[in-house]
């Protein structure tokens, strides 16, 4: 396909982004949105969010970028960009469209709750959308296209994703050389660190310490969650004392 025949095919498709979580609506307008329930007149359509809001690059070191939208969309999610031997890949995907970024080979996604606009970038790029099963299951990614429906974890393109459940079924986690992509699992606050309150408690809280396993002994850096970058040596007190916590 080429790039005019998907900009045709992108002109075709109606979409809606909400203005007030980010969410993507493919097809006929709700009235209310799926995942943050706002109503309908806080929906932007994909067109009018292109020229609105531009994703925008933010070096996180030599292989690792981080996108966000500018201004903020909602509750601006970061994606991350990594440029691997193989090409580069996006870890998540931002809420906006914006047709005139370098393109990806794949889309590695944490969980549903973040797909953004895959679907569109999945068209123009003809790239790989990779979300676990159990979570391509739900109802917010059913409307999506999803290529590899995984079901353990795995490593691609030189990066390890490991799947541990807790805060949805599918959430998985990312490894590529020195930093770690958790995306949403935990949330930084003020006073330090909570976990993500959206979900079973008892299921995020049990599968942190399988995270710890993993972690244990990495020479990790830099860690990419969804709103932060922060030190490794900074981040992983905090989320080790989480555990510790009743």
């Amino acid at each position: 396909m080429t790039i005019s025949e998907a900009n045709t095919l992108l002109e075709m498709s109606p979409q809606w982004v909400c203005l007030e979580c980010g969410y993507n609506m493919i097809g006929e307008m709700p009235d209310v949105c799926p995942f943050c329930g706002a109503r309908r007149d806080c929906f932007l359509p994909w067109e009018a969010a292109e020229h609105q809001f531009r994703v925008t690059e933010f070096p996180v070191n030599d292989t690792v970028t981080q996108l966000l939208s500018v201004p903020k969309l909602g509750y601006e999610h970061a994606a991350y960009r990594i440029e691997t031997a193989q090409g580069g890949v996006w870890i998540d995907a931002p809420s906006a469209f914006n047709r005139d970024l370098a393109s990806v080979r794949a889309i590695l996604f944490t969980h549903h709750h973040f797909m953004g606009a895959s679907n569109q970038y999945r068209k123009l790029w003809q790239s790989e959308v990779w979300l676990h099963e159990s979570d391509a299951s739900q109802p917010l990614a059913k409307l999506f296209t999803v290529d590899h429906r995984f079901t353990e974890s795995f490593s691609a393109f030189g990066i390890e994703a490991h799947h541990c459940g807790g805060h949805t079924q599918g959430f998985t986690f990312y490894i590529y050389r020195d930093a770690l992509f958790i995306c949403d699992y935990v949330f930084l606050t003020p006073a330090g660190m909570i976990f993500n309150p959206y979900g079973s408690e008892r299921e995020t809280r049990k599968q942190a310490s399988f995270i710890l396993e993993v972690l244990a002994k990495r020479p990790l850096l830099t860690v990419c969650g969804y709103n932060y970058v922060a030190p490794y040596t900074d981040w992983l007190p905090r989320f080790e004392s989480l555990l510790t916590e009743r």
